[in-house]
């Protein structure tokens, strides 16, 4: 069955799009709130399409899930109890506030770049940094700087790359697709 292959030529061309500059940069936003897409699904496209200006993509989305963070981090501080707890637990994610609270506990600020460069929902954190009222301004450093690692790095990755590189995703996009499918199920498994 090959969904991915489909998937990929969608996105690559909507990575074209001429308003999608402004895409990047409210998906950017969003994610680091509620949105569950990371924003490496469009980045990564959009750097490899036009490399010329892969590295001002990646500042958009660092500039904007910065954005997003403190915004999550607002809402977190100010509105969990009376809106955002019921939320989270009406769509089943207490149990990953939980490990939220937990990992900061345990790691204190250090996990808000770990959340901030790796795959982890960093919007669980962005909230739970707001709840636990963690001091404003290193966290938006160290948001920026986990961000800007990520994001420059998925930008330089395609602009090294390059044509060989859309060529050879493009090649084995349905094997890396079922792939990062059963990794999901696997940690989803593993984190319930």
């Amino acid at each position: 069955m090959k969904i991915f292959s489909a998937l990929y030529d969608r996105v690559m061309t909507w990575s074209e799009h001429r308003h999608a500059v402004r895409y990047l940069s409210g998906m950017s936003f969003i994610e680091s709130i509620f949105w569950p897409i990371p924003v490496d699904v469009m980045l990564a496209p959009m750097a490899l399409s036009r490399p010329n200006k892969a590295l001002r993509f990646a500042m958009l989305a660092t500039i904007f899930s910065v954005l997003g963070a403190a915004l999550g981090y607002a809402l977190g501080q100010f509105f969990y109890e009376p809106l955002v707890e019921p939320l989270i637990k009406s769509v089943g994610y207490q149990h990953k506030m939980d490990v939220a609270f937990e990992w900061f506990e345990k790691w204190g600020v250090l996990v808000i770049f770990v959340a901030s460069f790796t795959p982890v929902p960093y919007k669980v954190f962005t909230l739970t940094a707001g709840i636990l009222n963690m001091a404003f301004i290193p966290f938006l450093l160290i948001s920026l700087v986990g961000r800007g690692m990520r994001f420059y790095l998925v930008a330089g990755l395609m602009m090294w790359g390059g044509e060989k590189m859309e060529a050879q995703l493009r090649k084995y996009v349905e094997i890396l697709g079922w792939l990062v499918v059963a990794l999901a199920v696997v940690a989803y498994l593993l984190l319930r």
